[in-house]
């Protein structure tokens, strides 16, 4: 690996049920709004949870040249593509002055196409095997819509798709900064995008029993390391950053975000769907992150915690933390933006990205809202109710997934 290239953040993008716009996004974030209501894309009322995270007011033709594809794609992917155009654009990027053999996408997906799968199979049951679309496989496999945004910017740099559940966007995001560090391309669009707000995701998820059914308070469902959670809101929507080596956004004037400066990811060899207690594995990741980085603990500004608001995570997390921070843990700016967002699922961990580069733009750590009732097993800050003014200089951003997959990103104030 040469570790003598630096990769830095330049664009962003994101769809989420906070907004459609990056900058309307965070302030409603550092407002501590909350985007969670009933749910209107289907019927809610047989199930047991009726409140999720929707995206509104999304139009996807305005983000495909040609008017045919989003009839062609699933709405994950029509999330991805809205995402990184945006990112593009704010990124500033002239794709004419730029060597496209070497501008890659890791745009991915921790489920892919569940409307498509749900939809094609009740045509398959009801109407038979000749009316099953021809588009169904391209529609729901989670690579697509890393290929989609590739054919649409013309972009013929490394392309894959990496599928872990809820750490699948920082896998994305860290994996980029991996192969411009080797030096195999120069820029990527990464992140993650969702769109599971459909029956069989609803079901699935709620025969688990991982999911708050608050349903007469949408607003408050979502309460991150309260004693009261009950599980976590599922939400819809994209983000996408653009990952860019150095010396390339220099010579083109690109306003710098952030510098990504570690990564770090590990398995908890554990259980399907629960962490260990202690934390293990997200400890491992934390630390590995922290380790390339070269960051000592004392210098660590602010945690965007993955934080889903269920009772055994957000116990494993805190603990985690205090495994890799120690003493020092309790000084530590901490917050879930998830208690606003509810859990993007593939999607979450490049939304949380988003935010963290926007707190050390502007000095601004975003609230963990609707923490009443601290449990007392989560013991650290975590930013309760109001934003807080601080100067964010080094972030951690967690996610962690089914599986036992943890993945986390630290990054820094670019100091050339």
């Amino acid at each position: 690996m040469n570790n003598g290239r630096r990769v830095v953040i330049t664009g962003m993008g994101v769809v989420t049920p906070l907004g459609n716009d990056l900058e309307v996004f965070w302030s409603k974030l550092k407002n501590g709004e909350s985007g969670i209501r009933r749910i209107t894309a289907i019927d809610p009322s047989k199930f047991d949870c009726q409140i999720g995270g929707e995206v509104r007011d999304f139009d996807p033709k305005q983000f495909f040249k040609n008017p045919k594809d989003p009839r062609r794609t699933d709405r994950f992917a029509q999330l991805a593509m809205a995402a990184a155009k945006m990112s593009l654009q704010d990124s500033g990027i002239d794709l004419e002055k730029t060597n496209l053999d070497r501008f890659g996408v890791l745009v991915s997906s921790g489920i892919g196409g569940l409307k498509t799968l749900q939809d094609q199979h009740g045509a398959l049951m009801t109407k038979g095997p000749g009316r099953v679309s021809p588009f169904t496989i391209p529609m729901l496999i989670s690579n697509m819509a890393s290929g989609l945004i590739s054919m649409e910017f013309g972009l013929r740099g490394p392309n894959m798709c990496i599928v872990t559940a809820c750490a699948t966007s920082n896998n994305a995001i860290g994996e980029s900064w991996r192969i411009i560090k080797f030096g195999d391309a120069d820029i990527f669009l990464a992140g993650g995008s969702e769109a599971s707000m459909v029956e069989v995701g609803l079901a699935g998820f709620g025969a688990m029993r991982a999911l708050s059914t608050r349903n007469d308070e949408p607003e408050r469902a979502s309460r991150p390391f309260d004693k009261d959670r009950d599980g976590f809101v599922m939400s819809e929507g994209s983000g996408v950053v653009v990952v860019e080596e150095l010396e390339h956004a220099k010579k083109r004037g690109a306003k710098i975000y952030c510098e990504l400066v570690g990564y770090g990811l590990s398995a908890d060899a554990y259980h399907m769907t629960a962490p260990p207690e202690g934390g293990e594995g997200a400890a491992r990741a934390m630390q590995l992150a922290l380790d390339h980085a070269k960051i000592d603990i004392g210098d660590v500004d602010y945690i965007n915690a993955h934080a889903t608001s269920t009772g055994l995570g957000d116990i494993s997390e805190t603990r985690a933390i205090k495994k890799v921070f120690g003493d020092k843990a309790k000084q530590i700016t901490i917050s879930a933006t998830k208690s606003m967002t509810g859990h993007l699922l593939g999607g979450a961990g490049a939304v949380e990205m988003a935010a963290c580069a926007l707190a050390i733009r502007d000095g601004v750590v975003p609230p963990t809202i609707n923490l009443d009732n601290p449990d007392p097993e989560c013991d650290l800050d975590y930013t309760p109710h109001k934003a807080r003014e601080k100067k964010v200089r080094v972030v951690v951003n967690n996610s962690f997934g089914f599986g036992g997959h943890n993945a986390t990103l630290v990054a820094k104030a670019f100091e050339d």
